[in-house]
């Protein structure tokens, strides 16, 4: 029999060799039974929560299940297929449908033998239960270590070196990223936004955390999760944990952040980690919750060509900087050391690609493409209705029928008894006909006047679902890459070089231009 072993361990901080000693604990399994080994499924630092569809070997398993390239799946114990009950049950079920035998070497568990379902669902009570007994311990532990006024990070916050002591791990300034947060707090309570702070940091050659350019986003931050350098209350003295937990969506798998309640927050002071003043920290604090222009941070337009334009100058992507223009990305983010940035006018770039799409649409193949598909979605989705209904009618006529010849044999044939029998076979007969209709082509009329029709009126089609249209245009246009000749604009698309020099009589400076560097 052909037999795959799935392994997994869950974090970084686990020895690459559980996977070696869990293949080799599967592999002696295999020789015992005279299976033959086709293939390893291995997940590197993977939490057993995540589900296994998620997850890179996870993913590659299923597909060796669905195309039937294994009989035997080997495991060290259920808890490494899923640590979650309801997951685990899932999985399972999934790979029994397919005729696959589960083997848990360690736990014992085999899905051929008798009492199996019983024996799963107590190993996924266990699993389910270590991993609610785990976290609790993990952060009941951590809770005394930030009682404490101790760091609980792996990594420091900005400003900060850690330094191990004998309590434990503490912070302490570090002078030369503290003149940085302090400059950043003066500059932006005397009116400089967010975008203009992040631009002067990377020309200055600051570095940033991330070791990444610095951005508009980091300095900012969004609360609770991420409250970046201006919303952290630990420069001035105040070390809080416990804020924010992550919650697991159990559809998707992945993770987000969700506030706590105050009263479980854990806040120590520890005014030796003051880093700014209470006056500019105040001036802070209410210039953020004025909000506006002034803190440099606009939500994006929304817009039928964001991402898929590409910039001039740094082929990143362009986005609607404005209800005007697309810019390049990378320039609103990081400032000129990025790129010098590109701007170009939203309504002509849109209505010059909209128009070609209209003209490779606009063409006699086009229509008849369209024409077929729309009838044979039209034919589809009238058959499965009409199908459904005439099934479930056709089930109801024949146990009637059967219960009236049923009643005719107990109590004799009467007139009303003959009549409805007569009519309820009438029916039948009709509903079977109907159904032997179905399979008639469809006539649907004039399909290529309300494919033009649409086509004309393209761009208010797709900004009735911009999501939806962006990737619409994406398969269509692919990437458009802004190209300058001179003075001339052109947007490449594919095998077309659109000019969008000129629209409707529009100065090329009108149409597209340099970002300004203030």
């Amino acid at each position: 029999m052909k037999a795959t072993i799935y392994a997994r361990f869950s974090t970084d901080m686990q020895s690459e060799s559980s996977i070696e000693g869990q293949e080799r604990l599967c592999r002696q399994r295999a020789e015992s039974e005279g299976w033959t080994v086709t293939a390893i499924r291995a997940d590197r630092a993977v939490s057993g929560q995540t589900p296994v569809d998620s997850r890179p070997a996870g993913k590659l398993l299923l597909a060796d299940v669905a195309a039937g390239r294994l009989q035997v799946l080997l495991l060290e114990g259920l808890d490494r297929l899923s640590r979650d009950q309801v997951e685990q049950e899932r999985v399972v079920r999934r790979l029994e449908y397919a005729g696959v035998r589960i083997v848990g070497v360690s736990d014992g568990y085999d899905s051929t033998m008798c009492g199996s379902r019983v024996m799963r669902g107590v190993r996924g009570l266990i699993n389910d239960i270590f991993v609610d007994d785990l976290r609790k311990k993990v952060h009941r532990g951590i809770s005394v270590r930030a009682a404490r006024g101790l760091y609980t990070g792996s990594v420091p916050p900005y400003g900060y070196r850690i330094v191990r002591t004998d309590e434990g791990r503490v912070l302490e300034i570090d002078e030369d990223q503290a003149a940085t947060v302090r400059w950043a707090f003066e500059r932006f309570a005397a009116g400089d936004n967010l975008y203009t702070l992040a631009s002067t940091l990377n020309a200055r050659g600051v570095p940033s955390p991330g070791g990444k350019q610095w951005d508009a986003a980091y300095i900012c931050g969004s609360m609770p999760a991420r409250p970046g350098l201006l919303q952290r209350e630990l420069y001035i003295g105040r070390l809080s944990w416990n804020r924010t937990q992550y919650l697991r969506d159990p559809e998707t798998g992945k993770r987000s952040w969700v506030a706590r309640p105050v009263d479980e927050w854990i806040v120590t002071e520890r005014p030796e980690l003051r880093i700014v003043d209470e006056a500019t920290w105040s001036a802070t604090r209410a210039r953020l919750a004025a909000g506006g222009p002034g803190r440099g941070v606009t939500k994006g337009a929304k817009s039928l060509l964001s991402r898929l334009l590409r910039c001039p100058h740094c082929a990143g992507a362009m986005l609607a900087v404005s209800s005007a223009r697309y810019g390049c990305a990378a320039r609103a983010r990081f400032g000129p050391t990025a790129c010098q940035g590109y701007y170009v006018r939203r309504d002509i770039v849109e209505r010059r690609l909209l128009a070609h799409v209209r003209e490779q649409l606009l063409t006699p193949a086009a229509a008849m493409a369209f024409e077929a598909e729309f009838k044979k979605a039209i034919a589809a989705h009238r058959s499965q209705a009409d199908e459904q209904a005439l099934q479930r009618r056709r089930r109801e006529l024949e146990g009637e029928i059967r219960r009236l010849v049923d009643g005719i044999a107990a109590v004799g044939v009467s007139p009303a008894l003959a009549s409805r029998l007569q009519a309820a076979e009438a029916e039948l007969e009709g509903v079977g006909q109907s159904l032997l209709l179905l399979n008639r082509p469809v006539a649907v009329p004039n399909v290529r006047e309300l494919f033009a029709r649409k086509l004309m009126d393209l761009g208010t089609a797709l900004e009735q679902d911009m999501r939806c249209a962006r990737e619409m245009l994406r398969e269509i246009l692919e990437d458009v890459f802004l190209e300058l000749d001179g003075e001339a604009v052109y947007a490449v698309v594919q095998t077309a070089r659109l000019e969008l020099l000129v629209a409707n009589g529009v100065s090329t400076a009108q149409v597209a231009g340099t970002c300004p560097t203030s």
